[in-house]
């Protein structure tokens, strides 16, 4: 009986080892993409990535946590605009802020992240007008510790962050499009 136990005990250390080393050789960083078509111009459209009182008509991440403390500062939108927010277990707290602009085509947001886990990324949104449409194309980047390695040996960022983003993404050509 004891060489059973000793036997699994070595399996359950090699595999915990086998994990370890697994993530230990993942990237540092990671980016996470996704792009969509909305029938409109870059004008109709940057307003909603620049101002933040306006992310509750269309980021998945507001209707997450309906009852999340939110605060504005800085600039009303554009270069300077700060939304910070606290939320429950599924959007956790943080702050974004708006670092870089190029209307109707670019802006550039700072994220840190407070909890779950302390974080910063990047966002990024890029508009590319065509024929009468505009391609959106939303992005996060950043650095990739350890310990989210290792997370994402079980669950990967691309598909987590990439659903969201998606729905962002959806959510946004409704809203724009309507509005048409």
């Amino acid at each position: 009986m004891l060489t059973i136990l000793s036997f699994i005990a070595i399996l359950i250390v090699v595999g915990i080892g086998g994990i370890v080393i697994y993530a230990a050789f993942q990237p540092s960083t990671f980016t996470v993409q996704r792009a969509i078509v909305i029938n409109a111009p870059p004008e109709d459209i940057y307003p909603y990535l620049t101002d933040f009182r306006r992310s509750g008509e269309w980021s998945p991440y507001e209707k997450k946590d309906p009852d999340m403390k939110r605060t504005f500062s800085g600039a009303t939108s554009g270069k300077g605009s700060v939304y910070e927010w606290d939320g429950d277990s599924t959007v956790g707290a943080g702050r974004m802020e708006i670092v870089e602009v190029a209307p109707p085509s670019k802006a550039v947001i700072a994220l840190d992240m407070i909890r779950p886990m302390k974080t910063r990324n990047t966002v990024d949104y890029a508009l590319e007008p065509s024929d009468e449409a505009t391609k959106v194309t939303w992005s996060m980047r950043g650095a990739a510790p350890f310990f989210a390695r290792l997370m994402c040996v079980f669950s990967d960022m691309e598909s987590m962050i990439g659903a969201d983003l998606e729905t962002g993404l959806a959510n946004l050509k409704t809203v724009v499009e309507a509005k048409q």
